[in-house]
């Protein structure tokens, strides 16, 4: 299942989203998360479901795909689910247990909720799926250069964020081969008490550990031997070149919020 983690990979393409500027896409995800929140009826969420849909195809990706990245947060997600289900009170009681009764207004919250949810992971999936690592560098730096005036090391946060997502999918598969490694040699994780499930997860934390602090340092040596000292005295080999489709698309983005806004007043 870890192998089916999404964030952080990377699928080159030639389609209309993977040829989007990196800092229109970051803006437009932005603005996508602030027009989730003006849904509160299922037309609202229709409209924000086949957008999403028309994004996946847009960017040459498959839904079944997207939605098999979904399977990690599945935990989450019915959590989510769950904790509206019994603890949002109002409308038609549906069930009632004596000691806890389900309404439909739990119901309701509970499946907005969720699929809100559903569609932040969804638009943040299509964004790293199409812009590689390096791009996201960039265009984080880009945004954020204003913050120089006060000090702040952009440079390197952003290199700390493009860092830790390259090496989100490395982990994910390191772990994974430590999990089939130790299964070959007999451990069990999905058998026994509570307490024995965790204590073999042990061989599997320790050399993850070992590996990705090996993993640090050499990248650390790597860098060092480069040259690296941070932003001082460096150039952009990389050139960000916002065009005419890029300004389309927020403009786009803004015109459906305020679709969204209409319907919901």
């Amino acid at each position: 299942m870890l192998s089916k983690m999404l964030l952080g990979r990377y699928i080159p393409g030639s389609s209309i989203i993977h040829t989007l500027d990196p800092r229109a896409k970051i803006l437009a995800v932005v603005l996508f998360m602030i027009i989730v929140f003006f849904a509160n009826h299922w037309t609202g969420y229709g409209l924000l479901v086949l957008f999403i849909i028309m994004l996946t195809k847009s960017a040459g990706l498959s839904l079944r795909f997207l939605f098999n990245g979904l399977k990690l947060i599945l935990i989450l997600l019915l959590f989510t689910f769950f904790m509206h289900l019994f603890f949002t009170k109002g409308g038609t009681v549906l069930v009632n247990g004596g000691f806890f009764t389900i309404e439909s207004a739990g119901v309701i919250n509970g499946l907005y909720i969720t699929t809100r949810l559903v569609l932040l992971v969804l638009i943040t999936t299509i964004m790293t799926l199409t812009t590689s690592p390096l791009q996201l560098t960039d265009a984080i730096e880009r945004i954020c250069k204003p913050l120089k005036a006060i000090k702040v090391p952009v440079h390197e946060i952003a290199l700390m964020m493009s860092i830790s997502l390259r090496f989100i999918p490395t982990l994910m598969d390191e772990t994974e081969k430590i999990i089939k490694a130790q299964s070959a040699r007999g451990s069990t994780f999905m058998t026994g008490s509570l307490g024995s499930r965790l204590r073999a997860l042990t061989p599997i934390f320790i050399p993850l550990f070992i590996s990705s602090f090996k993993r640090a340092e050499e990248l650390a040596i790597a860098m060092e031997v480069r040259g690296y000292q941070g932003e001082e005295g460096r150039t952009h080999y990389r050139i960000l070149n916002w065009q005419i489709r890029d300004t389309v698309a927020l403009i786009a983005m803004i015109i459906f919020g305020i679709i969204l806004w209409m319907i919901r007043q």
